[in-house]
């Protein structure tokens, strides 16, 4: 069984979506669709903005999502596909949610605006950062977390696959663990490039203030597949506990093996990223290493996702 999976912030790149928005017209809708239901102009965003801009939350959050949801659609089209179950890494979480039928692409496009601007905005009022720490599981880490309390906050913020932790919290705290991390059993830690401490405490104050946001928006639709959540790593089939969940996502880890985990065993035993790169391909293996992976980013991934698919 197939399971559709999108990818989250850092996976963002110049021209990302660029050839099956050439390719393709169903592509070019998407972009449309997004384009007149936010205001931005996702061509200009996602083809012509430098690498630099283009990582900024407000800015890749967006993108990523229009990006996610032309493959998608894409793949939907060519193949006819019936998955099995989608998820989404971070922000990818709402590409999964509006593809499983829970949501519209335009109303889930403002949502994903509007959460950029908010991390943004919590990046600069309340300054913090993230690493990923590499080689080390995830109760000596916690425990690692717990012993520079004294710097601040420093909390595990994504479980992406055994060995691949990521930490987000205040600077003092985040620094004060990639200096003792490597001594503790740490292969190596490497600072991430963000603008905050995302997934973490100390994006409960931008949590509350997004919560109202989805509360007011329109979770309606009659769900095509199960969406693993990032927040809690269960199937959830429910349109209505999608504004909760999304709220608690910001300042909750995503807990990514364990919703693949929890995939394998619900038979998924092929997955397919859906976006830009391959990133979730390398953890998913990580994960299950018999897992079947392919991508989805180009006109070329596509042919070949079909043809397998088909076969």
């Amino acid at each position: 069984m197939f399971a559709i999976v999108f990818p989250g912030q850092g996976s963002q790149r110049p021209g990302m979506g660029q050839d099956l928005h050439t390719q393709y017209e169903t592509a070019r809708e998407v972009f449309e669709e997004v384009a007149d239901a936010t205001g931005v102009d996702t061509v200009g965003l996602c083809f012509h903005t430098d690498e630099a801009s283009l990582r900024r939350t407000e800015c890749a959050q967006l993108a990523l999502f229009t990006c996610s949801m032309a493959a998608w659609r894409c793949l939907e089209e060519a193949s006819g596909l019936e998955p099995a179950a989608f998820a989404g890494h971070s922000v990818g979480e709402y590409a999964a949610v509006c593809s499983a039928g829970a949501i519209s692409l335009s109303e889930c496009a403002k949502l994903v605006k509007r959460r950029g601007e908010v991390m943004a905005a919590a990046g600069r009022e309340v300054p913090g950062t993230m690493a990923a720490v590499l080689g080390m599981e995830a109760e000596p880490l916690s425990a690692l977390c717990e012993s520079v309390a004294d710097s601040g906050v420093c909390v595990i913020a994504n479980d992406n696959a055994p060995g691949q932790l990521v930490v987000s919290g205040n600077v003092d705290a985040v620094h004060a663990l990639s200096a003792i991390a490597p001594d503790k059993g740490a292969k190596r830690v490497v600072p991430l490039s963000v603008s905050g401490a995302f997934h973490s405490p100390l994006m409960e104050g931008p949590g509350r203030e997004f919560a109202q946001t989805l509360q007011e928006a329109r979770f309606v639709g009659t769900m095509r597949a199960p969406v693993y959540a990032n927040t809690t790593a269960a199937a959830v089939t429910d349109s209505s506990a999608w504004p909760e969940l999304l709220a608690r996502q910001l300042e909750s880890s995503v807990r990514w093996t364990e919703s693949v985990q929890a995939m394998r065993s619900a038979d998924v035993t092929d997955w397919i990223e859906c976006g830009v790169g391959e990133v979730l391909c390398g953890l998913i293996r990580r994960i299950v290493p018999d897992a079947r992976v392919g991508k989805v980013v180009d006109s070329a991934t596509l042919d070949s996702v079909v043809e397998e698919v088909a076969g």
